[in-house]
């Protein structure tokens, strides 16, 4: 297996954790266990986002296009009406 394969399954694999991480954060009653899952999320969220840098710099992983300011604009107001 290649590094750019490797690099994006763990890109995929992280992504999907920080979504399972999200869902037991909010259905955790137990404050202790929340926090641990808030701060392994984070950790991850750190991570994702170095790996990510490097993935984008090598070539590895292309980001969507830049949503433009009036794009932006929209969804920032049908957020605030919803």
């Amino acid at each position: 297996m290649d590094e750019k394969t490797m690099v994006n399954d763990i890109l995929g694999s992280v992504k999907a954790d920080l979504t399972a991480y999200q869902t037991a954060i909010s259905e955790s009653e137990n404050m202790q266990l929340r926090q641990t899952f808030q701060q392994i999320r984070n950790n991850d969220e750190s991570f994702q986002y170095e790996l990510f840098k490097v993935a984008n710099a090598k070539g590895y992983y292309k980001p969507a296009q830049k949503a433009t300011t009036t794009e932006v604009e929209t969804v920032k107001t049908e957020l605030q009406q919803g």
